[in-house]
């Protein structure tokens, strides 16, 4: 089954990943936890998903701020997005 959402430019995105994704065999809340206890928890998990990269990635296209997503939590990800954005500027200061 090939499942389609919108991404952040309103264009569909194939999400058909999800379906071999680790998380499956969970209840969602566990990805979305409270405290450092359950990060660590959903990460272990995340850790050994085949699914784990296009996860982030799918996480950061999306600009997905809650949970837990490829391995890394909400702060992860900005950093991420920021390092990101770092680098392209620096690559467009050099051209």
């Amino acid at each position: 089954m090939v499942t389609r959402m919108l991404g952040a430019h309103g264009e569909a995105a194939d999400t058909s990943w999800m379906n071999s994704g680790k998380c499956r065999e969970y209840p969602p809340n566990t990805f979305f936890p409270s405290d450092s206890v359950g990060v660590s928890i959903a990460r272990r998990i995340c850790a050994v998903c085949p699914m784990k990269a296009i996860c982030l990635e799918y996480a950061l296209d999306n600009q997905i701020e809650h949970g837990i997503w490829g391995g890394t939590s909400e702060r992860a990800r900005r950093r991420m997005v920021r390092a990101r954005l770092n680098m392209a500027q620096l690559d467009t200061a050099a051209s």
